[in-house]
């Protein structure tokens, strides 16, 4: 999972600082996530899939499919 985020990250040429402005997180506690020092909070991890349009069982590794899950209907 560490490392398909830093993957991810690089391939839309971001820094770690880019994303972690965008999840309100120092630039350090980014790089933990990235080094996998520390877990992803679940919130976190979902925001890091909306923000890729991808799903975060893609994110953990579980599926080599990028594609996100379709939204429920309500």
């Amino acid at each position: 999972m560490y490392r398909r985020i830093r993957d991810m990250r690089e391939d839309s040429d971001l820094l770690q600082k880019n994303l972690a402005e965008y999840l309100g997180c120092s630039q350090v506690s980014y790089s933990y996530y990235e080094l996998g020092k520390r877990d992803i909070p679940t919130d976190v991890l979902i925001r890091l899939a909306a923000f890729y349009h991808t799903s975060t069982d893609y994110l953990l590794g579980l599926t080599d499919v990028r594609d996100p899950y379709p939204k429920a209907k309500r």
